[in-house]
Order: C-alpha cells, then sequence, then structure tokens
C-alpha cells in the first residue's frame, strides 16, 4: 500500500477518529440511531413490533391516531384461504423479525425517523369463525384510520382481507393498484363464496372502489390462468412472472408507473409472488417466482408513487423453519414503508412530518 495514504488513513479513522463519520448523510442516521455514548438498543431487545416502530395502544371505540402519518396494523385472519391455512400467524411472525432498516440505502431514507409512524395492533375481530364479519371489522378500521387522514399499512393475513380496506380508502374515490403476487385474484365464486382471497380485486372492481383501468398485476404464473380472464376484460394489465426476464425489472416499474398515473395508489403485496425458494412459508405456493433482489429492484423504482395504502400478505410461518418467509415478508413491508417517505401525500406540505 502506498505510504502517504496509508497515513492519510489513520490520521483521518485511526485512534481518537475511530467512531468519527464523516459522510453528511450516514451523520444523519447515526444521529437519529446511537445515543451519546455510541450506543444503539440491541434488535433483539425490547417488545417486538413491526420494523421496531413505536407501539401505540389503541381504544379501538375512541382511536386516537394524532400526530401519525402511517399507521402499520396486523390482520391475524386467514378466513379465506383456499389451500393450506396459517397465515394469520403472519403478522406475529413479521413483528418478531429483527434487523430490518433502519436505513435503506437505495432509497436513502430513515422510514421510521422520516415519517410520524406507529404500530397500532390488531383489527379487533368479533369473531374468529366469521369471513362476514372479519371483513366488516377490517373495513370498519381502516376506515377509521383513512378518516384520520393516515396512511394504513396493513399485515396479514389471507388476501381477502384487501377487499374491505379497499372499500375504506376507495370509498370516496376509486383507487389504482400496483398488485404484486403469484395470482392476479380476480376468479368468481369458489365454494359458494365471493369473498375468498382468490377473488377480492374482482369484488374490488364490481364495488366501484378499485380502478382497473388504473391496475397493474405483476408476477402471475401458475396453472390458474383459466380463473383470471376479468382482470384482461376489465382492463387491468398483466405481467407475467415469465415476462420479468424479458422485461427487466426497470422496465416492468416504468409501466406500472405509467399504468397508476398521479391519482391515489394502493400497492397489495402477495409473499407467494417471491419464489418458494425464498418464500416456502406461504398458502398457494407457486414455482418460478420473484427473487427477493427483483421484488425489492421492483418496489424502489415505485419511489414518488402516490400512495394511499398498502399491506403485505399471505405469510405462514409454520411452514418455513427457517423464519426467511416472515424475513422476506418484513424486509417487503420495509420497502413499501419507504416509498411512503416520498408518497405526495405524506410530504410535509400535504400534512406529513
Amino acid at each position: 500500500m502506498d505510504k502517504p495514504k496509508l497515513d492519510a488513513l489513520r490520521e483521518k479513522f485511526g485512534g481518537q477518529n475511530e467512531t468519527a463519520i464523516y459522510d453528511p448523510s450516514f451523520q444523519k442516521v447515526v444521529s437519529k440511531l446511537f445515543d451519546e455514548k455510541g450506543t444503539r438498543v440491541a434488535p433483539y431487545a425490547g417488545i417486538p413490533t413491526f420494523l421496531d416502530v413505536p407501539y401505540r395502544p389503541m381504544d379501538w371505540s375512541a382511536p386516537d391516531f394524532s400526530g401519525l402519518d402511517v399507521a402499520l396494523m396486523g390482520v391475524p385472519m386467514d378466513l379465506g384461504i383456499t389451500n393450506r391455512n396459517g397465515c394469520r400467524f403472519g403478522p406475529r411472525a413479521l413483528r418478531t423479525i429483527e434487523r430490518i432498516g433502519p436505513y435503506n440505502h437505495v432509497l436513502d431514507c430513515m422510514p421510521a425517523q422520516d415519517l410520524r409512524v406507529a404500530d397500532v395492533g390488531d383489527v379487533p375481530f368479533r369473531s374468529r369463525f366469521s369471513l362476514d364479519q372479519s371483513h366488516e371489522d377490517i373495513e370498519a378500521t381502516v376506515a377509521k384510520i383513512a378518516a384520520a387522514g393516515v396512511v394504513p399499512l396493513s399485515i396479514g393475513g389471507d388476501h381477502s382481507m384487501t377487499l374491505p380496506i379497499l372499500r375504506a380508502v376507495g370509498q370516496n374515490q376509486p383507487v389504482g393498484m400496483i398488485h404484486i403476487d403469484a395470482h392476479c385474484d380476480t376468479a368468481g365464486p369458489f365454494d359458494g363464496s365471493r369473498f375468498h382471497h382468490g377473488g377480492p380485486f374482482r369484488q374490488a372492481v364490481l364495488d366501484g372502489v378499485l380502478d382497473p383501468e388504473r391496475t397493474i398485476q405483476i408476477g402471475i404464473r401458475g396453472s390458474s390462468e383459466y380463473l383470471w380472464e376479468f382482470s384482461k376484460a376489465s382492463g387491468m394489465d398483466v405481467i407475467h412472472a415469465e415476462k420479468i426476464s424479458e422485461l427487466g425489472c426497470a422496465q416492468i416499474a416504468e409501466m406500472a408507473r405509467a399504468k397508476v398515473g398521479d391519482g391515489p395508489v394502493y400497492l397489495s403485496f402477495d409473499i407467494d409472488s417471491l419464489d418458494p425458494a425464498y418464500a416456502p412459508g406461504t398458502g398457494t405456493p407457486e414455482i418460478g417466482g420473484l427473487t427477493t433482489r427483483e421484488a425489492q429492484e421492483i418496489l424502489r423504482a415505485l419511489k414518488g408513487v402516490n400512495l394511499v395504502g398498502g399491506d403485505v400478505v399471505e405469510v405462514a410461518p409454520q411452514y418455513d423453519s427457517t423464519t426467511n418467509t416472515a424475513h422476506a415478508g418484513a424486509q417487503m413491508l420495509f420497502e413499501v414503508l419507504s416509498l411512503m417517505v416520498f408518497s405526495p401525500g405524506l410530504q410535509p406540505e400535504a400534512g406529513g412530518n
């Protein structure tokens, strides 16, 4: 090594300067994480919450969302499952994952610091047996969050939960949607029910709360293509998983941005969009899916989209002894929350932090 260069490095980073951080953006991160003694809270200590954000207990009869930009909320319900159940345990599994964030080096943000965000607990369900009542409870709870001017970011739970969420956030104006999944979830009735996890977006369109002309579905694959004709018939764009290598993540993200435009957008991420090599812990795994890196690349390229809500669904931790599925789910949750830092409706001039 060049001796003058080594001497300069020793002078800058050695001795009394061993703990110095010189990059201004990194200084900002450190100032928010470390105390005066240079210590930060251990990632495995304390009561687990989503992404280690503060916990705010809620009296759901009179909830207080004051001072919040985003509310992270668990939806531990899987009554709409058609295959392997168990994603009711998804929210708890994601809460226990440590060392996600707090800094997003690609988007250069610290979402839990840049936004006023809290874990507000779980939807207060009246019944563990009734899917209809559960959907009513989800809609009523999210409606309270949205009425307070707070963006809901929900963790499921099966994908049928997104229908009542869309009913709440789209009640005044239908929203567009970026939907990342193995399945289009636009099927008709199954075993006598229209409200299973394979059909929420057909119902949302028919309810007038989801705009199919501003909806794109990414990562679609598997043997159920015959169930998804509603997607194309209604005007949704469908990007099959086989096209991802051909088109590339950047182009797919650009297609999504063009499809949803500047209007309000909901982002729904089903963990089975990932290949089972990365996320085996889910109810309906499909071979040939996204890698975790591809999912991150697509999500990060959506910076600036006007998000009015989002979710991560279908993590069923008991089918994955490695906890990799929950880890992937928590990371995708972090990516979605990071995007909300740049959402126009959450900018300071719009009333955000």
